[in-house]
């Protein structure tokens, strides 16, 4: 057999440097492989090869891709034909190596083994080749198998040729010590591409791990925010999906690849964080009253010692001589009348609304102002100033320090975020998260952005994480709105500088909004959207 002379030596020293640089590039594992074998085939003129990889538990060689130029064969890969061949066993039935396979003994050992005639060989049991040359009329011969391991000796796959081919007359030979040793080197240079991929996947499926760990604990402690959590990013997606195939108009340039997307989808996953800081009276505050529970009920106890009273000044009274019985009954019915009317009234006022009449917040104040006997027995205001400060809340159910509290989450997202080493196709992550709370109009929080200093991911972050709120139906202080109900604020919204127009548009347009209601919403939220009458929208 002739050595290979040095234009044939530079000749596959420029392969293994073509196949290395693409070894690095590319992260298509089941192409890599494929380029791998054919690689491996073309440097050594084999006619076949075989490319197995380990299974999960280690305990067996899995067949991968399996090709044949004379038999036409393609076996697994990207394009070929499923491959129905059994796993070769790297261990007997009593726990021992298997050293009767030729690629589990590679395997086993980690050692290269060359083999010139296997017709001649008797090492290694090939009943399984035997049978494979008389069912399609092949003729094996010489074979090459080469483990693949990582840097810590771990097993990444075996590599196997069949029959080596002079160039020249075609004619079967031996695989040379020279094939041996570059097909060995390619080994080595593609366990440590796999590797560094399989690296690459078990770091980026611990950092989305951790999110969701994150996000475990956010549900944990306040089970609406985990679900909003888990919402968000899905929207986010779906509006950033329908701007990137939107062909016209201000948004037409946007455009993502794979890794932008799993970017902007990181970011949305993440965009509430913060909210692992804030107190679960705050997150979760129901009514205006509510701490660890709701004191609506102290007030309660504070009307009835009131009625009570009332009813044993007029039994005194009654008791008098000379008493107008009737009198002192009808007195006594209109004090308990007023007292069970404020307390009602309370009750209502303690459940945050869209807008709290200043009638009504007047009338709060009125009624703190009564006197009563406390349970120490001195007399005092009926509410305190802490409690009239909850109950006169003119939207929602927080005071204007528990609303800086909330709006903190988004300061200390910041903050998370932004003290990790994020690598560099992620490094976006904090601010697309970090901006969903910023508006168009410079008047966001926590910075201020206006809508040329913020990227276009946090803006459709902004527009999913309102949306989702607005129609979120098991928040303690809210009904779900309609699909109706939720797209005319947004409109309101993108007109008055709150939200990006040009996104509201396409989220309108592209109906985004009902996909995701298909998927989410309550069907009593999806009634019937007249586009038309959307505030800022023209269809």
């Amino acid at each position: 057999m002739q050595e290979l002379n040095p234009s044939q030596i530079a000749q596959r020293l420029h392969q293994l440097t073509e196949v290395s640089v693409a070894l690095g590039d590319t992260r298509d594992t089941p192409a890599l492989l494929e380029r791998i074998l054919r690689v491996a085939k073309q440097m050594t003129d084999a006619d076949g090869g075989t490319l197995y990889r380990p299974s999960e538990d280690g305990r067996q060689l899995c067949f991968h891709i399996s090709l044949n130029d004379t038999l036409g064969i393609h076996h697994g890969g990207t394009g070929g034909k499923p491959i129905e061949i059994q796993p070769v066993p790297l261990y007997d039935s009593q726990g021992g190596k298997n050293l009767a396979s030729v690629a589990a003994y590679a395997a086993n050992f980690n050692q290269s083994v060359n083999i010139e005639d296997v017709y001649q060989a008797d090492a290694f049991n090939f009943s399984g080749m035997r049978d494979f040359d008389a069912a399609f009329g092949y003729h094996s011969q010489s074979f090459l198998t080469v483990p693949m391991t990582d840097h810590e000796g771990e097993l990444v796959g075996v590599l196997q040729l069949i029959n080596a081919r002079e160039p020249a007359s075609g004619a079967i030979r031996a695989f040379s010590q020279t094939d041996q040793r570059f097909i060995e080197a390619l080994a080595a240079q593609a366990a440590v591409a796999l590797t560094n991929q399989g690296l690459v996947r078990q770091l980026e499926g611990l950092l989305e791990a951790l999110v969701n760990l994150i996000n475990i604990g956010i549900d944990e402690k306040s089970p609406y925010t985990g679900r909003h959590c888990q919402f968000v990013p899905e929207l986010t997606m779906l509006l950033a999906e329908a701007v990137h195939e939107t062909g016209e108009g201000p948004l037409a340039r946007f455009r993502m690849s794979d890794g932008d997307r799993r970017e902007l989808w990181l970011a949305g996953l993440l965009h509430d964080c913060g909210k692992i800081t804030t107190p679960v009276h705050v997150v979760d505050k129901a009514t205006k009253l509510q701490t660890i529970f709701d004191r609506i009920g102290l007030v309660d106890t504070r009307f009835e010692v009131l009625l009570r009273d009332c009813e044993i000044r007029a039994l005194r009274a009654q008791c008098e001589p000379g008493a107008n019985i009737a009198a002192i009954g009808d007195r006594l019915a209109s004090e308990q009348a007023r007292l069970r009317s404020d307390r009602d009234f309370l009750r209502r006022a303690n459940v945050g609304g869209e807008g709290m009449p200043e009638a009504d917040q007047e009338r709060v104040r009125r009624i703190a102002r009564q006197r009563w006997i406390g349970p120490d027995g001195q007399e005092q205001d009926f509410l305190s100033a802490e409690e009239v400060l909850n109950l006169t809340v003119r939207f929602g159910t927080l005071t204007e320090e528990e609303r800086k509290i909330i709006n903190n989450h988004i300061v200390v997202t910041i903050r998370m975020l932004e003290s990790l080493p994020w690598p560099k196709h992620l490094r976006n992550v904090p601010e697309y998260a970090g901006g969903h709370h910023e508006r168009m109009d410079g008047k966001g929080y926590p910075r201020g952005l206006t809508r040329e200093q913020m990227p276009v991911q946090a803006r459709i972050m902004a527009i999913a994480d309102i949306f989702e709120a607005l129609t979120a139906c098991d928040r303690p202080y809210k009904k779900g709105k309609t699909l109706s109900e939720s797209l005319h604020i947004l409109g309101k919204f993108a007109l008055n500088g709150h939200i990006d127009p040009d996104l509201f548009d396409v989220f309108v347009r592209r109906k985004v909004y009902l996909e995701f209601a298909h998927r989410n919403l309550h069907p009593s939220q999806i009634d019937p959207v007249d586009e038309a009458a959307i505030p800022g929208y023209r269809p």
